[in-house]
């Protein structure tokens, strides 16, 4: 299956677009090996909203966020914890998509050993847990929220952010699952527009943060 084109980023809105990436494939082909997520969860960003990292001006951090569609916006949350988003919209303008969760398809032993070695160094709450990806709890805990899916995907702000969907090692296709029903609702671990409901997900999916 084919890349998303460059115009599948251009010819939508960011909020039309964060429903249309439900069902489709991030893959990560890393020189440890490939890994590759459904996306079941996303949340959209945009002009005029308080909680959108652009919502005040251009910085250092946000920067990525105003490039062409299609570009990643890579942050860090709590010190340690990437973010993945997919920057949309006119280039300037400072709307985004974030992944929440995956549900993963390929390299599920890979995300296992990056998730467990996260553990050891600290970058998990519970140093002392680990996960067994050979089992069905193990594998809906290797992506159900933005930070563990980058742990699983080996995604990191330093390699990773202002990369292109279409160019990079990082990219998405699909839609590879169909028919199914969505949720919308309100975005989670915000304290502004709090209340927006720009939030999407795979309605029945196990592999979701939160219902």
């Amino acid at each position: 299956m084919q890349k998303l084109p460059l115009d599948f980023y251009q010819s939508h809105d960011t909020l039309t677009l964060a429903q249309l990436l439900l069902g489709c494939e991030l893959v990560h082909e890393s020189p440890e090996g490939t890994t590759a997520g459904i996306i079941v969860e996303t949340e959209g960003y945009i002009t005029g909203d308080p909680a959108c990292h652009a919502y005040r001006r251009q910085t250092t951090r946000n920067a990525a966020m105003f490039g062409p569609a299609g570009t990643l916006y890579v942050y860090q949350i709590y010190n340690h914890h990437n973010c993945i988003n997919i920057v949309t919209g006119p280039e300037g303008i400072g709307e985004a998509v974030l992944v929440r969760a995956l549900e993963p398809t390929e390299g599920i032993d890979l995300m296992g050993v990056r998730r467990n070695e996260a553990f050891k160094t600290g970058f998990e709450r519970y140093r002392n847990n680990t996960i067994d990806p050979t089992t069905a709890d193990g594998q809906r805990n290797l992506c159900n929220g933005p930070g563990k899916l980058t742990i699983s995907m080996g995604i990191n702000r330093q390699n990773d952010n202002f990369a292109s969907l279409t160019t990079s090692s990082l990219f998405i296709r699909g839609p590879v699952l169909h028919d199914f029903d969505m949720v919308t609702t309100t975005r989670i671990g915000i304290t502004y527009g709090a209340d927006l409901p720009y939030r999407y997900y795979v309605k029945g999916n196990r592999y979701i943060s939160k219902k």
